[in-house]
């Protein structure tokens, strides 16, 4: 089987279930299958062979759904652009993974116009929605396609698509995910999550990073109904929940804490949700406590990166509040191992680490990616035979419960002493008045680094770093609590994955030693 058999099977057993409800649409699983036939036939017809890339520019819709089931069906490689970047650096993916085809949601057609001074004379567009004379239309394009089967048919080591990386240390990278490795991505999540054929997921997370596309897999593998929205905004999906009776969702840490504030201005009806699903970045214990007391004990907690969806999974019942100390302290954890993810910590000999012991976390997975598109050298630092250097660090305790201090680049190294950016934000979030906050290392002429904290106070209000300190006795050692405190209205975002941007919040302290700390 390939992932693209999904829809066909759907097709056959759920032909008049709803596949997807999106801004008033409603479309079945067998509409949703024939015009995909049509848009992988409509493609060949204009050329593309197994392999082309096709760029798509566009926010969440179900043409962008489309576009993935026909390089899921016949090998093609879908290649989304994050539609948050400037003009220069979405060139700079474009003009690297080289599309045969750029489709675009009408809303773009500027930026695009913009683009094609970058990209080949010969360049195919396909515009969904209002078309400019310089591109084709996509409905247009997809009457040109039969409904009959495609001869050419995805193979399992074909590459599905490519997620360009955030490019936090440089110049974005592409990594390319293979056919089979989504499939059984889809595979394994939908059985952690007992993902059923009468579930409704809410899909958010944009289409172009990681965590769009494989909830969609994971739960149309089954024939669910995935209830589409464009983007984020806390009243709408609110409303989702109660008008499709949404059971199951994904969402990252940042999307809980504004859907609490909404529900706390206007209660709404949450009571079909069974399952929300959290990633992208750890959400904090105190987050955790506020969110299990307005939507009950329903939350998932899921570690992988793009590299590697499947990592670790922290499920509903190991996410104790309340209970024995261990259990407790288990809810700071990313979980324990997916069945068919193997997981070493590693210490800088390469030798593996012990119980408890904080070294770099690495994942051997059939999910694993295939490389970087066109970076042998990147690849090879990546990947050593099949297994992933994942970038952070962490430990396990007794029973394989995985722990992420921080990323390996995020480490502060302060007199000596390690210091773990995560386990300083953790006791920062117990403060009532801070919402959000991000730690990071700057120049100490004594200590080589110190530790500062960036907060986010609720309502705009005032803190001191005599306060924070004050709040940090006896929950963390005295070497590790902030030398330094900013306040901020907001933290600084990376535009592909709306994580902090560490990077941004140390770079002016650094500029004037010319390096970043290592």
């Amino acid at each position: 089987m390939i992932l693209g058999e999904i829809f066909l099977r759907n097709e056959r057993c759920f032909h008049n279930h709803p596949a997807v409800e999106f801004e008033g649409r409603s479309v079945t699983h067998g509409e949703l299958a024939q015009r995909i036939r049509r848009l992988a036939n409509a493609l060949m017809m204009r050329g593309l062979v197994r392999g082309d890339r096709i760029g798509v520019l566009s926010r969440n819709c179900v043409e962008y759904l489309e576009i993935y089931g026909a390089a899921a069906l016949t090998g093609f490689v879908c290649m989304g652009i994050n539609y948050r970047l400037s003009a220069a650096e979405q060139a700079d993916i474009l003009v690297d993974g080289e599309p045969a085809v750029l489709v675009f949601e009408d809303f773009y057609t500027e930026r695009v116009d913009e683009l094609r001074r970058r990209l080949p004379a010969n360049q195919i567009y396909v515009a969904i929605g209002k078309t400019p004379d310089w591109a084709l239309n996509y409905e247009t394009l997809l009457s040109e396609g039969s409904d009959i089967m495609p001869r050419q048919i995805a193979a399992d080591d074909d590459t599905f698509m490519f997620v360009y990386t955030s490019g936090t240390t440089g110049k974005p990278k592409g990594a390319m995910l293979g056919n089979a490795a989504q499939l059984e991505q889809a595979r394994e999540q939908g059985l952690m999550l007992s993902a059923q054929q009468t579930d409704r997921k809410l899909i958010v997370m944009p289409f172009y990073h990681i965590g769009g596309p494989t909830h969609v897999f994971t739960y149309l593998m089954v024939g669910a109904t995935i209830v589409l929205h464009r983007s984020f905004d806390a009243q709408a999906i609110l409303r989702s929940f109660s008008e499709f009776r949404v059971t199951v969702t994904h969402l990252a840490p940042t999307m809980i804490e504004m859907l609490l504030e909404a529900l706390d201005k206007a209660p709404c009806d949450v009571s079909s949700l069974h399952t929300i699903c959290y990633a992208s970045s750890p959400m904090s214990v105190a987050l955790s406590r506020r969110a299990r007391k307005a939507f009950g004990p329903i939350f998932v907690q899921i570690y992988g990166l793009t590299e590697c969806g499947l990592g670790s999974i922290l499920l509903k019942h190991q996410h104790v509040v309340d209970g024995p100390p261990q259990a407790v302290k288990r809810l700071a954890s990313a979980g324990q191992p997916y069945l068919t993810s193997r997981m070493r910590i590693v210490g800088p000999d390469g030798v593996e680490c012990a119980i408890g012991e904080v070294g770099d976390v690495c994942i051997r997975s059939p999910a694993v990616m295939q490389g970087y598109w066109r970076r042998p050298e990147a690849t090879a630092a990546a990947l050593e035979d099949g297994e992933l250097r994942t970038g952070d660090m962490g430990y396990f305790d007794d029973e394989g419960f995985l722990f992420i201090v921080d990323r390996k680049k995020d480490m502060i190294i302060s007199g000596g002493e390690n210091i773990y950016s995560r386990e300083v934000e953790e006791a920062l979030l117990l403060h009532p008045a801070i919402v959000e906050c991000a730690v990071v290392g700057v120049p100490d002429p004594r200590w080589g680094e110190s530790v500062m904290a960036v907060v986010v106070v609720r309502n705009g209000g005032a803190m001191t770093l005599e306060q924070v300190q004050e709040h940090c006795v006896g929950m963390i050692a005295s070497y590790k609590k902030p030398r330094y405190l900013s306040v901020v209205d907001a933290l600084p975002r990376v535009a592909s994955t709306n994580k902090i941007d560490k990077k941004a919040l140390r770079e002016p302290h650094w500029r004037a030693h010319h390096a970043e700390p290592v």
